[in-house]
């Protein structure tokens, strides 16, 4: 069995899951993982607790790998969410943001510049609802420091261009949120200079696995104000808290779980052996399958063909998407139904079997009855 056949064999899911983009179900590599780590960790044995403490150095060399960088520039942390926040508070002079961000971003931000002052928020027009290098061009001045950007719209599964951004941004700052995207695009991560990421979604690791890349450039400029304990070089019985720690680790709060790390780390280590030339192919494959299925079936699709993930986002005629959704149900299919809008997440492993499902579930939503849904709203969360 190749390390690409070993990887699909681990999606041990129900036939209908096609909602990678809101949870992804655990991989039985991860699973064993987890379950080995627990027993390392009750018997209270030193040997059993060092030997899962060591997972937090092997998930951040994997992390570094994959993001082409130095482990020293990688740390672990409990989500996407705790990364943007330290790199958001420890940011001076204006960010640049889409307000259709997942709230993450624009959340970390507006807190960041209520609470310190030296941050400012500019928000794209509302109308704009890609960011786009051209349009980073027309919108950026001389006063913003950077550019915040979903890796992957959650919307839409569109894919932003980052060397292009990059190119366009130039000096400043490009800080990306990428749980959308790592583990199933092929992108140059060295265009970004932070990343911020989770493991329980496309990776399949579960909660609490979240990690960072904070590039030596993103480093002088962001100062690790929300740095505890971890982040510092203060000793047990200091009286003084220290300067931060070098590195990335500097942005940390408290000490990565360790178990949490086990389970990232098994994530990490299938999906460099299984390749991510091999499982984006796969992924952007599936996601067309989905588009094919709805395009026979006369559903329209919002995600755009040329520039996409995993994410597939249809927008059925008014009244329809009740109807959709209720087939969608009977037939086994999990996806994400809301405010008039479906999101279709295929993964990499997803059978043939799950779009047989999804097909059937379309052909019987055409000929029912139109039932009332109410206006498009944002997808939320995930």
């Amino acid at each position: 069995m190749s390390d690409l056949e070993s990887y699909l064999a681990g999606f041990d899911v129900d036939t209908g899951y096609l909602n990678w983009a809101s949870f992804g179900p655990l991989s039985v590599a991860v699973r064993e993982e987890a379950r080995a780590d627990e027993e390392l960790s009750a018997t209270g044995r030193p040997s059993g607790i060092e030997l899962v403490a060591g997972h937090v150095d092997e998930a951040r060399a994997l992390v570094a790998g994959a993001l082409d960088a130095a482990v020293d520039d990688v740390t672990l942390v409990p989500s996407t969410t705790d990364a943007l926040f330290h790199a958001l508070f420890g940011l001076a002079g204006t960010v640049l943001l889409s307000p259709h961000e997942y709230p993450s971003i624009p959340v970390a931000a507006r807190r960041a510049a209520d609470a310190r002052g030296q941050l400012t928020v500019r928000e794209l027009d509302a109308g704009i609802t890609r960011l786009t290098p051209e349009v980073v061009q027309d919108t950026l001045t001389d006063d913003v420091t950077a550019v915040a950007v979903s890796l992957v719209d959650y919307r839409t599964g569109y894919l932003v261009d980052l060397p292009a951004l990059r190119e366009v941004v130039g000096d400043r700052l490009l800080i990306v949120d990428a749980i959308q995207g790592f583990g199933v695009v092929d992108v140059d991560w060295a265009a970004a200079d932070v990343v911020a990421g989770h493991g329980y979604k496309w990776l399949r690791a579960g909660r609490g696995t979240g990690f960072a890349r904070f590039s030596p450039r993103a480093r002088e400029r962001i100062a690790p104000v929300l740095a505890g304990v971890a982040g510092t070089e203060a000793e047990l019985g200091d009286l003084d808290v220290g300067p931060p720690k070098a590195g990335a680790a500097a942005y940390a709060v408290s000490r990565p779980d360790p178990q949490a790390a086990g389970r990232l780390r098994a994530a990490l280590r299938e999906m460099t052996d299984a390749g991510i030339p091999s499982i984006a192919a796969l992924v952007a494959e599936n996601a067309r399958r989905v588009m094919a299925i709805a395009d026979a079936h006369g559903i329209p699709v919002l995600t755009d063909r040329d520039r996409h993930a995993g994410i597939v986002t249809l927008a059925p005629d008014t009244g329809r998407a009740g109807l959709i959704a209720a087939e969608l149900t009977n037939a086994g299919v999990t996806a994400t139904v809301r405010g008039g809008v479906i999101r279709i997440s295929p993964h990499a492993g997803t059978p043939d079997a799950a779009f047989e499902l999804l097909d059937a579930a379309f052909a019987a939503a055409r000929v029912g009855p139109i039932l009332s849904t109410p206006t498009p709203a944002p997808l939320l969360p995930g």
